[in-house]
């Protein structure tokens, strides 16, 4: 199982099959427009700018799980939020990442992937990079901040 047999839709509601992503470095984020780190959205547009050319796609999940933090419905999420960051990576439709209703990426990363103690994602801006074969590879909290994750893909990936 890999990256490439997951799909979803995107925010204005198009199908899109992950295998489209085949080859790329990909940071998959759930995301809230009203969250403490919702400023990562800067950071991370920042990173996807800079490494866009060499590979590097960044997946967007819109989640309301946590605190009631993204309460929008897509329209909403694309004109405000997305439009003030300037966001230009593919961005989703608003999904669950956890219980019953969680979509199979996120159960899928959650299982490969285990958070500290729990599998369980504990709030917005958990990220998962995944490999250019698809594969998760690691898990990055909410804390981490686009700017460290620049660093392990530079380490890892990007040497330069």
């Amino acid at each position: 199982m890999t990256l490439y047999n997951f799909a979803s839709l995107d925010i204005q509601g198009n199908f899109v099959s992950f295998d489209t992503y085949e080859g790329k470095i990909v940071l998959v984020v759930n995301t809230a427009s009203d969250c403490v780190f919702t400023k990562q959205y800067e950071g991370l547009q920042q990173l996807y700018e800079k490494y866009k050319d060499k590979g590097f796609v960044i997946l967007a999940f819109p989640c309301n799980q946590f605190a009631h933090q993204e309460p929008a419905d897509e329209y909403t999420i694309k004109a405000e939020c997305l439009a003030k960051y300037n966001i230009t990576f593919p961005v989703f439709s608003k999904v669950d990442v956890n219980g019953i209703e969680a979509i199979a990426l996120f159960k899928w990363l959650k299982a490969r992937l285990p958070g500290f103690l729990t599998t369980q994602i504990k709030w917005n801006f958990t990220k998962f990079l995944i490999d250019r074969n698809g594969k998760p590879v690691k898990r990055f909290s909410p804390y981490t901040t686009p700017e460290k994750i620049e660093e392990f893909l530079v380490e890892n990936y990007f040497g330069e």
